[in-house]
């Protein structure tokens, strides 16, 4: 304590000029408007830049806990979406209502993501206490991300649709053209459109979006565009390479999407198929 004051000795001759600067600065600022304006201006840029500063960095630490409402938010928005039946037409008989899939939606956030392999994966911070369900689409703002390969309690993972064993049933949304868009390995951002026959007109730019065909994706759901078409050398079929529509070296929070006709359209199928002609 002793050598704080001596400390404060030594100083004694600067802190009484700083005091009497100070003193002298508000008395020139209370009693003088044009110096008093300046300052109280000043002043107030100064505060003010200070305050948005310390906004902003409070603001990027919140930016997690504020994407995770939004994406909350998006899901819930888009059952109440889905949950709207559309008005039908007097002319559609009343078994067709039967044909209508009814889709719900629940948000995720991605913990981990590889894109440098031929069968890539996608873990979820959401699994089966969740609600999350095994063979569920997955997808972002963008468009087609995977589809549920399996859950934990806490977690689920997901085979990306950069995964050399998953097909995407496909259509050309400008000409209703329907295929399977598969990775071929090759480029995070392209993909191949598969079993397009050749004569069909395909032109660079047509969109590519989710066919509704299987029991996965609502129909309408971006995929990508086409970027070349080539004859196919050795099948039927045009060689077509898709621009896809994700990045997936940024993916962060995710929708996942369940068809709660799944089960009966399955079954349904495999009895057909059992059942034979």
């Amino acid at each position: 304590m002793q050598q704080i004051f001596l400390f404060l000795y030594r100083l004694r001759a600067i802190l009484l000029f700083l005091a009497l600067e100070l003193l002298a600065g508000g008395i020139i600022f209370t009693h003088n408007s044009p110096q008093g304006a300046v300052f109280f201006n000043s002043s107030n840029k100064l505060v003010g830049n200070m305050l948005s500063v310390k906004n902003n960095f409070l603001s990027y630490f919140s930016l997690y806990s504020t994407n995770q409402a939004l994406a909350e938010k998006n899901a819930y928005l888009l059952n109440r979406l889905d949950s709207v039946s559309p008005v039908l037409d007097s002319a559609v008989l009343s078994v067709d209502t039967v044909l209508s899939k009814n889709f719900e939606f629940w948000s995720a956030r991605v913990v981990n993501n590889s894109i440098h392999l031929n069968q890539n994966y996608i873990t979820l911070n959401k699994g089966a206490k969740d609600g999350i369900q095994e063979g569920m689409g997955v997808f972002n703002e963008l468009g087609v991300v995977g589809r549920v390969k399996g859950t934990s309690s806490n977690f689920s993972t997901v085979i990306s649709l950069l995964n050399t064993d998953l097909l995407i049933s496909s259509k050309i949304k400008e000409t209703e053209v329907f295929g399977s868009t598969k990775w071929d390995g090759l480029k995070s951002n392209e993909a191949k459109l598969l079993y397009v026959p050749r004569h069909v007109q395909i032109v660079p730019g047509q969109e590519i979006i989710t066919s509704g065909y299987n029991a996965v994706f609502p129909e309408g759901i971006s995929i990508g565009k086409i970027k070349a078409v080539n004859p196919g050398s050795e099948t039927n079929y045009l060689d077509i390479k898709i621009s896809l529509s994700v990045d997936f070296s940024k993916l962060n929070f995710i929708y996942l999407v369940k068809n709660d006709s799944r089960e009966e359209l399955d079954s349904l199928e495999i009895e057909m198929e059992t059942a034979g002609p």
